[in-house]
């Protein structure tokens, strides 16, 4: 999921959880905590249950959509496993994330690629693993699907208001309606099977309305095209499902009643929907553990310094991810910086957040953290990656 630098949300985290003391027993879970004990810091602690049961809170809510999880938003190889032995597709842009899905025993007719930018090699690789659906959108695409993966079926990205959202999509991808269309009747000419559209939302999107927007828009390519003798069959409604960082959120069940309203609407006589959830399966699972390495004053203002920061996991809190933070220990709270290990005057975590002061030495749990974290990680500076446990 891109980021882009955009200014802090209004609500603090010190507003979230008001100004009482933080207890991290009510917060953190006692297997991660035992994990700490004798493990290196920073790792990332995955709740394995918690996978398995945001996926089937997300298909009951959707029982008519096909699941393809959305790989690039945590790619460890066990989290590819539970979901493949739960039934979920998987949604891919690389040969990597290809390789992965092979090696976990995923069949090719059970992986899409909606990266509508595809580079030749990964695409003869995906075409030659049996992989049938690819979104494109533009005519450079078409040509490169057309000669490597000849009767594919293909499906347009449609650009849509991401209002709702807080990160917008749709500057680097997607079409209007229109060119949409020509694009869809264009790919019908060249060996390849228009067979829908897709769309994006924008990521952690909280107004169910944006769902039903697009779709609404959709619906106009699909008769468009209709009227030149094409039938398209299927919608991809891609992801954007939100996870609690620090604000409240709406239910998977709330989107999915209104979605599933929406399509029942624009489509009576059924079609088949596909969509790609990522972070609303494993975000919640996660928690990222780390562990003060310093603690400075600088300009009247409290700074903590953590062995995890924005190029070795939290590389979304410069887009505006707003993580919540639970230290050992309990006391009054105060108002801190924190920032991470590298020597980069960007690696700024939080430039305000409440808590009780800790020492160096102790451990910080992040909570939330299962999505694009790990995902994004580098080993800039020379800080490691945290590694992963699930449990």
């Amino acid at each position: 999921m891109p980021f882009v630098t955009m200014g802090r949300s209004k609500r603090s985290q010190s507003e979230a959880h008001g100004m009482s003391t933080i207890t991290s027993n009510k917060n953190i879970p006692q297997h991660v905590k035992r994990l700490a004990q004798n493990r290196e810091t920073p790792f990332l602690a995955i709740n394995k249950n918690k996978v398995q049961r945001k996926f089937r809170q997300f298909t009951e809510a959707m029982p008519d959509a096909r699941v393809f999880y959305a790989v690039k938003t945590n790619s460890n190889k066990r989290i590819v496993n539970i979901l493949h032995d739960a039934g979920s597709g998987f949604e891919i842009s690389s040969k990597d994330e290809l390789d992965l899905l092979l090696n976990c025993g995923v069949p090719g007719n059970k992986i899409i690629s909606s990266n509508p930018l595809k580079n030749i090699p990964f695409i003869r690789a995906a075409h030659g693993a049996g992989v049938k659906y690819f979104a494109f959108d533009s005519e450079t695409e078409i040509a490169k699907l057309a000669e490597h993966a000849p009767g594919s079926n293909i499906y347009i990205r449609l650009t849509v208001s991401n209002e709702g959202s807080q990160w917008p999509l749709s500057r680097k991808f997607g079409v209007e309606t229109e060119i949409a269309a020509d694009l869809l009747i264009n790919a019908a000419r060249h060996n390849l099977i228009p067979c829908g559209i897709t769309f994006h939302v924008g990521s952690q999107c909280i107004d169910a309305n944006s769902w039903g927007n697009a779709i609404k828009k959709s619906r106009l390519v699909w008769e468009m095209v209709k009227a030149q003798g094409i039938e398209l069959k299927m919608l991809n409604i891609g992801g954007g499902f939100p996870v609690e960082y620090v604000d409240s959120i709406p239910s998977v069940n709330q989107i999915a009643t209104a979605v599933n309203k929406s399509l029942k609407t624009e489509f009576p006589n059924g079609i088949d929907i596909f969509t790609e959830p990522g972070r609303t399966f494993v975000g919640e699972a996660g928690t990222l553990v780390s562990t003060v390495i310093a603690k400075a004053k600088r300009n009247e203002e409290n700074w903590l310094y953590l062995d995890v920061g924005v190029f070795n996991g939290l590389m979304e809190s410069i887009g505006g991810i707003e993580y919540s933070m639970y230290p050992e220990k309990t006391g009054p709270l105060q108002k801190w910086v924190v920032a991470g290990p590298s020597c980069d005057s960007m690696d700024v975590i939080s430039n305000e957040i409440r808590l009780p002061e800790p020492e160096v030495g102790d451990k910080v749990y992040i909570a939330s953290a299962g999505a694009y974290t790990t995902a994004y990680a580098s080993r800039f500076n020379g800080f490691p990656i945290p590694k992963t446990y699930l449990y």
